[in-house]
């Protein structure tokens, strides 16, 4: 049976990918720095950014959806001052670059990347870096696809959750469409073993809204009652910060309801 390898599987996007690889009866291999202890794939420890352990987990793969990223803003939670400044590219440029190398050497099959929506417009360090590590699929002689996707709902969540304490939330008014990766998965798998190549349809949620009415369905979820300043961006500032709209497929979990399912309430007492 065919292997594929999916790098950042133990991230939000490769858990519904791996998932859903393995619902498919398909024989998974997930690359990681710390393998986690479900027994229904294979686990290659090792680290994208340093190559270590990537020729190993290569062996006998046919397929690599790269869904490994290194993003401060969405390991923390919320945007610092550096992020306006420099983004780290080991993992996203280096090991991009390391990993199609490798792919190549392997006899891979078909090399599919996942990117973000809007990179040629954005400004921030790092969609530049995204993008950079993209071109290099774009350029490379594998027989590669690339799937760009909206950011997701989860960020979404931890960035609106990090305003709680302020009692007045200065929120952009543009409108953009986030999504849920359990949507940007079935896409994803979807894009792997369909047969075509390329540059792929991106996918984004829904709902095409601004930002600031994302944020009062949040408050009217998470039952917070706080005054929001809504700000007025040019189109050229949204866009720079990748608040755009998709086009292509889009998903089918309203924000609204992913909040329910998400409600931290519940899961506590559960």
């Amino acid at each position: 049976m065919a292997l594929t390898l999916v790098t950042g599987g133990s991230g939000h996007l490769g858990r519904d990918v791996v998932d859903r690889l393995v619902r498919d009866g398909r024989r998974v291999r997930v690359f990681a720095r710390s393998p986690r202890t479900r027994s229904d794939v294979e686990w290659a420890a090792g680290d994208l950014a340093t190559g270590a352990g990537l020729h190993e987990a290569l062996r006998d793969v046919d397929t690599v959806i790269n869904a490994a990223t290194d993003s401060p803003i969405a390991r923390r939670g919320g945007v610092h001052p550096i992020d306006f400044f420099r983004s780290p590219s080991a993992v996203d440029v280096g090991g991009t670059q390391r990993l199609l190398s490798l792919c190549a050497e392997s006899g891979v099959q078909h090399f599919l990347h996942v990117s973000i929506v809007g990179l040629d417009q954005a400004t921030l360090p790092y969609a530049r870096v995204k993008l950079a590590g993209e071109r290099l699929v774009r350029a490379s002689a594998l027989s590669w696809s690339v799937v760009r996707a909206m950011p997701f709902y989860y960020l979404l969540d931890k960035l609106l959750s990090r305003l709680a304490w302020l009692p007045v939330w200065p929120v952009p008014t543009a409108l953009f469409n986030p999504v849920d990766t359990s949507d940007v998965a079935d896409h994803v798998l979807t894009c792997a073993f369909d047969g075509q190549r390329g540059v792929r349809a991106e996918i984004g949620g829904p709902e095409a809204l601004d930002l600031v009415a994302f944020a009062r369905q949040y408050q009217t979820a998470r039952k917070l009652h706080r005054k929001i300043l809504a700000i007025g961006l040019s189109e050229a500032k949204a866009q720079g910060m990748g608040l755009v709209v998709s086009e292509g497929a889009r998903g089918v979990l309203r924000w609204a309801d992913w909040l329910q399912r998400n409600d931290p309430d519940m899961r506590n007492a559960a």
